[in-house]
């Protein structure tokens, strides 16, 4: 059987050694808890509840799948036992406001167990980490009596929560939305519409599901500018508060599960709103940008299922490629008393391995690095707030979108070492390439983000956003530029970012005589963007490691295969962005010359 081991040593370094956790945590009001030796044993025993609880389910949950009956749906074996375990342990309310139940701790540490859950058993993280996008919706949008009433049951992990946006004729446009909501004498609202692909939209793991709905009032206007937000129960709840007990069933239904590629652990539903109670979140008509919180939420949480299936095939297929024995080596015998050679000794198999190492491990640093921006818009001063809110509308979609591409290269990596076993449910490998594949697709296509990232982000506020990043990561090289030991990093890194401003120019430039010039380059902006952004990260790790091995650390190896990392990072995965330099300056017109009609004949 498969199993994962949640790699505690590589978190710590990248908290401690290079995002200084111990200095973020003391600058925040209210995180003084957060010491190193709260933080070390939070770690150590999320880290037993994933490897001992939630990794075993992995594969029964992709072997069971969920099972649907006239409307209820039971997970697979011993899913729900896990979940009361997951709330006996406190884990739901671990990084929310003391005032509704939570501990109060930095969400930033509550993302670093989420990739632990998420790396252990990806469809089963889906249920709690869907209520955490409706917690932080209800705590920045909903009144006081929401609050009370459902945020103290989602935070104690008594109740789940859910989104339902898309529905079957309308995906990313959100703007066509049919979805009605009719007010009602009471002030509440009858829901009525349907809503599909909603993961974890019918379970039996808690006694109630809070659906966070996108729907229409009757004289709200087209598009998005008409769409507000509600909450719909799937039980009406009795009194406020901790007292809260679920009443009498809402008129929302499952009315089926998606039959799906992977995360069958997952139930993903298509939901049949037919006159259900709900109640208005934030203003009318203004629903979509409350959303946008949930949006978000779900956008970085996607961008650890990048980094999960990563950690999960790299761990899997190195323990793999020691033990298999195929061929020699070609310089030679490297394991002369057995018949063959481990493949790890075969350059072409330690490529694959330092591929999904490099992203794995890099990855961690980015959506981490974003995990403290989100501490900050939460809990810092006005001017700090401003700064880290920029920072991560342009990070976002970069996250998102380039950790699910390579954490899907990388799963389609350890995969191929294993051969042809890797192709045998057995062996775990080819249920990690077809979970993976779902996260470019989910929250925001890869497409839809590098729109958002090229065409919203950047050149729509001329280049403002890039520029916070890009300064940051020229005062990095400047900082280092006479240390010699950093200079194979720091050269290539700030060539890279003198280049990414006069990429996003050129492309800005030509737009200006036709708009699809921002469709056409946006994937290859995106893909750079992530390339560029990652050597960033794996310089400042470089840096880490190197002024431990200067320090006298009583671990050379462990820094000594950073710096090895680093420099096949920079030296074999960083050269892709000269291809995606070349397709993005090779403009719109080899797209779009060709008619419809001539697509096939």
């Amino acid at each position: 059987m498969p199993e994962y081991k949640a790699p505690l040593r590589d978190i710590q370094f990248v908290l401690n050694d290079v995002l200084d956790a111990e200095a973020h945590y003391a600058s925040l009001p209210g995180c003084e808890e957060a010491t190193p030796d709260m933080v070390s044993a939070i770690l150590e025993e999320g880290a037993k509840f994933a490897e001992r609880v939630l990794s075993p389910l992995n594969q029964v949950g992709d072997q069971q799948g969920c099972q649907f009956d006239n409307g209820d749906v039971k997970t697979p074996e011993g899913f729900k036992e896990a979940y009361q375990q997951y709330v006996e342990g406190g884990w739901p309310s671990l990084a929310h406001d003391v005032e509704y139940g939570g501990q109060g701790l930095p969400e930033s540490l509550g993302t670093v167990i989420s990739e632990m859950v998420g790396s252990a058993n990806w469809s089963w993280g889906m249920y709690p980490g869907l209520s955490h996008g409706a917690m932080n919706t209800l705590h920045e949008h909903g009144t006081d009596e929401q609050k009370s009433t459902y945020l103290t049951k989602l935070v104690s992990g008594e109740w789940t929560g859910t989104m339902c946006l898309t529905e079957p004729h309308c995906g990313t446009d959100l703007g066509m939305l049919r979805t009605k909501a009719e007010p009602q004498s009471d002030g509440s609202y009858a829901i009525s519409g349907t809503k599909i692909f909603i993961s974890a939209g019918e379970h039996d793991l808690a006694d109630n599901i809070v659906h966070i709905v996108l729907a229409r009032l009757p004289d709200a206007p087209a598009g998005t500018k008409g769409i507000s937000l509600f909450i719909v129960p799937k039980f009406m709840p009795n009194g406020e508060g901790e007292s809260a007990t679920v009443g009498d069933r809402n008129q929302v239904a499952c009315g089926s599960l998606e039959h799906k590629m992977g995360i069958h652990g997952n139930a993903t539903c298509v939901m049949n709103f037919d006159g259900a109670k709900g109640y208005l979140i934030g203003p009318p008509n203004k629903g979509l940008n409350c959303m946008f919180t949930f949006m978000n939420t779900a956008r970085l949480g996607t961008a650890l299922q990048g980094l999960s299936h990563a950690e999960w095939g790299f761990q899997n297929s190195l323990a793999y490629a020691k033990d298999r024995l195929q061929m020699r080596a070609l310089s030679g015998p490297q394991a002369p008393e057995k018949a063959a050679d481990p493949i790890i000794v075969h350059p072409a198999v330690r490529n694959m391995l330092l591929t999904q190492k490099a992203f794995a491990e890099g990855g961690r640093a980015l959506i981490y690095y974003c995990a403290q921006l989100v501490d900050k818009t939460h809990l810092a001063s006005e001017e700090e707030k401003k700064e880290a809110d920029a920072l991560l509308a342009f990070l976002t979609p970069i996250a998102k979108a380039f950790l699910t591409e390579v954490g899907f290269e990388s799963a389609n990596h350890g995969m191929q070492v294993f051969g042809g076993h890797g192709y045998i449910a057995e062996w775990g490998m080819e249920q990690n390439v077809r979970d993976a594949r779902i996260a470019m697709l989910y929250e925001g296509t890869t497409q839809i983000q590098a729109l958002d990232l090229l065409g919203r982000k950047v050149l729509m506020t001329q280049g403002e956003s890039l520029k916070g990043f890009t300064k940051i990561v020229h005062k990095f090289c400047k900082a280092q530029a006479d240390n010699e030991t950093m200079k194979p990093y720091v050269d290539a890194l700030n060539t890279l970012n003198k280049e990414w401003a006069d990429i996003t120019m050129k492309i800005g430039m030509k737009a200006m005589n036709n708009r699809e010039e921002v469709g056409a380059a946006a994937v290859d902006y995106l893909m750079y963007s992530g390339y560029v952004s990652l050597a960033y990260f794996w310089a400042r790790m470089a840096l880490a490691a190197q002024e431990q091995l200067d320090a006298g650390t009583a671990e050379p190896a462990f820094y000594e295969a950073k710096l090895k990392t680093a420099t096949f990072y920079f030296e074999r995965i960083l050269p892709r962005t000269h291809g995606h330099v070349a397709i993005m300056q090779s403009g719109a017109d080899n797209l779009l010359s060709m008619d419809v009609d001539q697509f096939s004949f």
